[in-house]
């Protein structure tokens, strides 16, 4: 926390729109998908395309990470049209490694409903946007006030944050996010909708940090509770978080006289629907190990690899045993499955936690995605 702290317990004025504003203008992140204020100013628009990819990349991750696939995605296509016109096992593969991949798979039907039901064009309304496979209620208001200026209110983690401190909001999250929501709403500005938004996220990712915030250079530090407070750090309040369940199970990579390995794809739905994996166990907390064997994919020597691959989800930490077994170049692949080149293997759609196993059975780290 920032060491000047005002002796006040409550600050005087409202937080105002416009020093935000002011605030952005000269400190707005250069985003690949993002228009310069001072661009807009001169009538620039943003690219409603660019904005859903990146706020639905965003979802549960950060910029860092965001931003290579992103300039990946728009590269290879560089429109919605050109998404909808490639088949969703190109869309998976370019997305492996991001995780939540659900969000890919809305992604292509996202795109494909545009094209057919838009001609191509993003609706400019919320209820429009909303009508969308893959977009909700926040993703919905971004792209409605980013992309084309609506009057939205765009509340994410950064802004929840934000206004968390600005007003001591007590009520501890999720429970807290209509009263933010409703907060939000007292301060947005009729004008420049579009660069409030993005001016309160950056606030929070740039100044209003969860730790050590910069509040001695926040544009409304003279109108926040709890820098007022010194009590900053501890905004937003937070449920505690339940201990997450470890489950278990094996992986098989089996790999062929040539280097092929093999590979099978997941169901569409559910944890990682429609990537590609190593063939392996069911993964449960109740695992038993000796039973690992009548999963195996083929009939071979079976060797278990040093140590389990270790990898956490947003609901459980696994463990994972990765057996690996050398075979003849004229074994055919079992129903479902196939060889994966060497070569190709970067380029197939496996999910990090493949990607480990993989690297596991091979003893060979795999490009990172």
């Amino acid at each position: 926390m920032d060491a000047r702290i005002p002796t006040t317990s409550r600050p005087e004025p409202a937080p105002q729109a416009r020093d935000l504003l002011a605030w952005y203008d000269r400190h707005a992140r250069a985003l690949p998908w993002r228009v310069p204020p001072q661009e807009r100013a001169h009538g620039v628009v943003a690219d409603p395309y660019r904005i859903w990819l990146s706020e639905i990349m965003l979802q549960q991750t950060t910029v860092a990470a965001v931003k290579s696939y992103f300039e990946k995605f728009v590269g290879l296509w560089p429109t919605v049209a050109d998404l909808a016109a490639v088949g969703e096992e190109d869309v998976m593969k370019a997305w492996a490694g991001l995780g939540y991949y659900s969000r890919a798979r809305n992604l292509k039907k996202c795109a494909d409903a545009v094209v057919a039901r838009h001609d191509g064009r993003f609706p400019e309304t919320e209820a429009a946007l909303q009508d969308l496979p893959g977009i909700g209620a926040y993703t919905s208001a971004a792209i409605a006030t980013i992309a084309f200026d609506q009057p939205a209110i765009v509340v994410d983690g950064n802004v929840e944050r934000v206004i968390s401190r600005l007003f001591e909001v007590e009520t501890p999250l999720p429970a807290a996010k209509p009263e933010i929501k409703a907060l939000t709403a007292t301060i947005a500005p009729r004008e420049r909708p579009g660069d409030f938004a993005q001016a309160m996220m950056d606030l929070g990712a740039t100044i209003c940090t969860p730790k050590r915030p910069a509040c001695s250079l926040c544009p409304w530090n003279d109108a926040c509770a709890a820098f007022a407070a010194g009590t900053a750090e501890t905004f937003p309040r937070k449920m505690p978080k339940k201990q997450k369940p470890t489950r278990s199970g094996a992986a098989f990579v089996a790999v062929r006289a040539d280097g092929a390995v093999l590979l099978r794809r997941r169901p569409p739905e559910g944890l990682l629907g429609g990537m590609s994996e190593v063939p392996g166990t069911p993964w449960a907390e109740d695992f038993a190990a000796p039973e690992a064997a009548a999963h195996a994919p083929l009939d071979a020597r079976w060797a278990l690899r040093t140590g389990p691959v270790k990898h956490t989800f947003t609901h459980f930490h696994l463990l994972l045993d990765v057996y690996h077994a050398e075979l003849p170049h004229a074994v055919p692949a079992p129903d479902g499955h196939w060889w994966s080149a060497r070569d190709d293997l970067d380029g197939e759609a496996l999910p990090t936690v493949m990607r480990k196993a993989v690297a596991a059975g091979l003893g060979k780290t795999l490009k990172a995605r």
